[in-house]
């Protein structure tokens, strides 16, 4: 069973895809992927240096988040040359880690920009954690220590949460307690499996 899990940025998602990695699903973390392929060394990282300039690169040569951030959100056209860059690398590298799994796993893609990417129809099922918008910037604010513009501009670079919701199996709304989200999670999961 694959299942793509997403959500807007500070809706909880980490929180759910750690709920389920728990209950035994193989859990793809594309983030981490994200990391992994520009790592010093690699050829992602050269992309990206060759595409932003060295002044996206640490003085240790470690990708500098804010910085390349700072210029990604701010401007569309270049945020799709780094997805043009990164997005390609993580999805073989999630299709191997899939291709590891054992034989009948739920196998849990975590891709924040699932709606974005247009890869809802490659999962047997998808699922949706979902907050209002202002609650998403008072966790980015209070927990990130982000300033109110850059969380609504985060916010603003991602889909809405009409087309995240379009795309939906199921919906995790994320806005009760930690404990009505992981009983949602687990009636999910039993669900799927």
């Amino acid at each position: 069973m694959r299942v793509g899990l997403t959500g807007g940025v500070a809706s909880g998602k980490s929180s759910v895809s750690a709920m389920l990695a728990e209950l035994g699903a193989v859990v793809i973390d594309a983030d981490q992927l994200a990391r992994e392929v520009v790592a010093p060394g690699t050829e992602g990282l050269a992309e990206v240096v060759a595409a932003f300039g060295p002044g996206v690169l640490t003085p240790e040569g470690e990708l500098d988040r804010p910085a390349l951030g700072a210029i990604v959100f701010a401007d569309e056209a270049r945020r799709r040359v780094l997805e043009a860059i990164v997005h390609p690398r993580v999805r073989a590298r999630g299709a191997e880690l899939e291709a590891a799994a054992p034989p009948g796993a739920l196998v849990v893609h975590d891709i924040p920009l699932l709606a974005e990417t247009g890869q809802a129809d490659a999962f047997d099922a998808v699922i949706v954690v979902d907050a209002p918008a202002e609650l998403q910037v008072e966790r980015m604010v209070g927990q990130r220590g982000m300033t109110r513009e850059d969380a609504e501009a985060r916010i603003a670079a991602q889909a809405s949460r009409e087309d995240r919701r379009a795309i939906a199996t199921y919906v995790i709304d994320n806005t009760g307690t930690l404990e009505d989200l992981r009983a949602r999670v687990a009636e999910i999961v039993a669900e799927l499996t």
